[in-house]
């Protein structure tokens, strides 16, 4: 009676079974359908004929083998990681990992037959000041749901970065750029890794860690992400 449970985007009522979003905010949320870049899954507008790389894969070369998103990060979904990620939300946690795993199952064999499920770090001291790593959140739980082993803390962060939101496509690039390092490499030797974020806009920072792992020796580094800007 005091606490009862309420959508958390319209504030309706639910049902105590129900998860967080009532009927008509969950059709409110999009689902990262074909068309999209078979490197980085990044939609397209319009009809595609065939398979496709997208013009920033082929500019960038990004270090990662194939990275997908559940869905986009508008709207709804925007709110539920503001929240999850900024304001302590953690009793989100399971119905942002139910999109993952939406998405997880639709995988190719490659990937759901990885080594480890890993996340992207936090700089130290802003983990400490949050109180947790969203990323290293999400992959848990999904590695505990499909049955991979989970590997904390495979990368370090080594400085803290500007936030990514207001950077241009180019500044993110450099802004991340030589700022993790692998602290154990024999953990990674030939492993394939699915590495985990919450949303990925340019995917310059798991590019990036891509790119340190597989310095230290990964054989493959694929990425999901819960939401794609």
């Amino acid at each position: 009676m005091l606490f009862s449970k309420t959508c958390e985007s319209c504030g309706a009522a639910l049902a105590e079974e129900a998860g967080s979003l009532c009927w008509d905010c969950q059709s409110q949320v999009k689902v990262v359908r074909l068309p999209f870049c078979e490197r980085c899954g990044d939609p397209v507008l319009g009809e595609v004929s065939g398979p496709y790389d997208c013009a920033w894969c082929r500019r960038t070369e990004p270090a990662f083998d194939w990275a997908r998103s559940a869905v986009r990060f508008d709207g709804v979904v925007r709110n539920m990681l503001h929240r999850f990620k900024y304001n302590a939300g953690i009793w989100l946690l399971d119905d942002l990992v139910d999109w993952l795993v939406a998405l997880w199952k639709t995988c190719p064999a490659g990937v759901r037959s990885a080594d480890m499920v890993s996340s992207v770090p936090l700089y130290p001291r802003r983990e400490r000041e949050r109180g947790y790593n969203q990323s290293a959140l999400l992959a848990a739980r999904l590695a505990r749901r499909v049955g991979i082993p989970f590997r904390h803390r495979l990368l370090r962060r080594l400085r803290p970065t500007a936030t990514q939101t207001r950077l241009t496509a180019a500044q993110r690039v450099h802004n991340v750029r030589g700022v993790f390092s692998v602290p154990w490499p024999r953990r990674v030797a030939g492993a394939r890794i699915v590495l985990v974020d919450d949303v990925m806009t340019t995917g310059a920072t798991v590019s990036e860690c891509a790119r340190t792992l597989k310095a230290a020796g990964a054989a493959a580094v694929m990425v999901l992400t819960v939401a794609r800007g």
